[in-house]
């Protein structure tokens, strides 16, 4: 009994401490991405100012620019968990951390370039895509200023995995609010002209945002480079000397990452593009509504950051045990998060709504009665979209990315575009129609990713037993 009742008390301290320590991963890792997605809200909101029109090929530029960056973070990202699980194995740990970053920035250029050459056409491809000629060219001005800031910003996350994977994200968070204030001021006085400057409107807002994304990079790397804790890893060190096997593994595991992020975000822009066929008030209240629903997304994507870590440490370190507990710590963070954004949503539409557009202006009521359409069905995929994110993150701190990533494409193209695609035109819904199909594709993948995380050992996806005592 007292052996039991000791074995019982140590299992909740471990469960407790890694609640702890997925919180104080996480917390900093949540508002960086709140930060990061303020950066473009940001100019969604400045152009919700400027008009409807403006903030319809904002919309539209915006999508198509992340379309590309998503994937490539995706693929930049595959350095948190290798870096895990170099900290969590120890052995040459220095020097595997250095190898995975400086892959990670040779990454970042390979993806760039090519995206620029393709950015550049923004107006051909939205015109491809059925959308209006004024607008393609208007969302073309924003994104050839927009487009720069890929690079410093693919960076950006190869410093910032190595922050979180060294349990330190706190300074990327810090260097990410600096960025917020800059933007906004940058967005102000760019746009709208002031401080001397011309008004340069949509022009204005890229320009501001590839300005706040070098800063992001600028000043993480000068924490990195200066900052006493971390300059024994010296990342920036003969960064161009290529590592061609740890460039492989990188995009081994990276590169499913990418593709499955790839998969979520443009059936998301694939939405955006269907609501241009029902005008420009639909396009506008599906822009209010991603945004909203972006924000409180950036919760459980931060706990999703934070569990590949966890979990990643485990895993180099042979703990079958703490595999399981980084995991389901950080889906029950995320449940019940999402939970509370659900009732908010229902409850308060109007006035989350009015954070964009004025309720109270006439010629907003069509975009406002959409948007709290939209923003219901966005409540009903809260958990969903929660828990889809976290499993992702628990298999890839096992550095399982291939499987997932069939996964979201079968979930999110196969059913939930599907769905879209039959509400939405054949059964009259239109813009609600849209987002009944996305909320079941979410639905679709998060039920795959937590079965795979169930059925993890059985498929061989961990030690089959504890190593941490295992004898050299």
């Amino acid at each position: 009994m007292l052996f039991d009742a000791h074995r019982s008390a140590l299992s909740r301290e471990a469960w407790l401490g890694e609640f702890r320590a997925t919180l104080t991963l996480g917390w900093p890792l949540v508002l960086t991405n709140l930060a990061q997605i303020a950066l473009t809200t940001t100019d969604v909101i400045v152009l919700g100012r400027v008009g409807p029109s403006a903030l319809a090929a904002g919309t539209l530029g915006v999508n198509l620019y992340l379309a590309i960056l998503i994937f490539g973070i995706g693929v930049v990202t595959a350095a948190s968990p290798m870096m895990a699980e170099a900290f969590g194995r120890k052995l040459h740990m220095v020097r595997d951390v250095r190898r995975t970053f400086r892959q990670g920035l040779w990454t970042a250029v390979l993806i760039a370039v090519p995206s620029w050459l393709l950015l550049w056409h923004t107006d051909a491809i939205l015109i491809l895509l059925d959308q209006e000629p004024q607008l393609a060219a208007d969302a073309q001005v924003f994104v050839r200023a927009l487009q720069w800031g890929m690079l410093p910003t693919l960076g950006f996350i190869a410093l910032r995995s190595f922050f979180a994977a060294l349990e330190r994200p706190v300074w990327a968070m810090m260097v990410t609010a600096a960025a917020i204030l800059f933007n906004i001021v940058a967005n102000w006085a760019l746009v709208f002209g002031h401080l001397g400057l011309p008004a340069l409107g949509l022009r204005g807002s890229g320009i501001a945002t590839t300005l706040s994304n070098t800063f992001l990079f600028v000043g993480l790397a000068l924490v990195v480079s200066f900052g006493r804790r971390f300059r024994r890893y010296h990342l920036f060190g003969n960064w161009w000397r290529a590592d061609w096997p740890c460039l492989v593994t990188l995009w081994r595991v990276g590169l499913p990452i990418g593709a499955a992020l790839a998969f979520e975000i443009t059936v998301f822009n694939a939405a955006v593009f269907l609501m241009g066929q029902f005008g420009t008030a639909s396009i506008a209240a599906h822009a209010i509504a991603i945004q909203i629903a972006s924000v409180s997304f950036m919760v459980p994507m931060g706990l999703a950051q934070a569990v590949t870590v966890r979990v990643g440490r485990a895993y180099g370190a042979g703990d079958r045990d703490g595999i399981a507990r980084a995991g389901w710590a950080s889906l029950a963070l995320a449940i019940a998060f999402m939970t509370s954004t659900s009732v908010l949503m229902i409850t308060a539409p109007r006035w989350l709504i009015g954070a964009f557009v004025d309720v109270n202006d006439a010629a907003n009521v069509e975009v406002i009665g959409l948007a709290v359409s939209f923003l219901t069905c966005a409540a009903v995929f809260q958990i969903a979209d929660g828990a889809q994110v976290v499993g992702a993150g628990m298999l890839r701190g096992l550095q399982d990315t291939r499987v997932p990533m069939i996964y979201a494409g079968l979930g999110y193209w196969g059913f939930g575009m599907s769905l879209s695609l039959l509400f939405a035109f054949r059964l009259g819904f239109q813009g609600t129609g849209i987002w009944i199909g996305l909320a079941s594709g979410l639905a679709a993948v998060a039920i795959l990713m937590i079965s795979r995380w169930i059925r993890r050992e059985r498929l061989g996806l961990v030690p089959l037993k504890d190593m941490r005592y295992r004898e050299a």
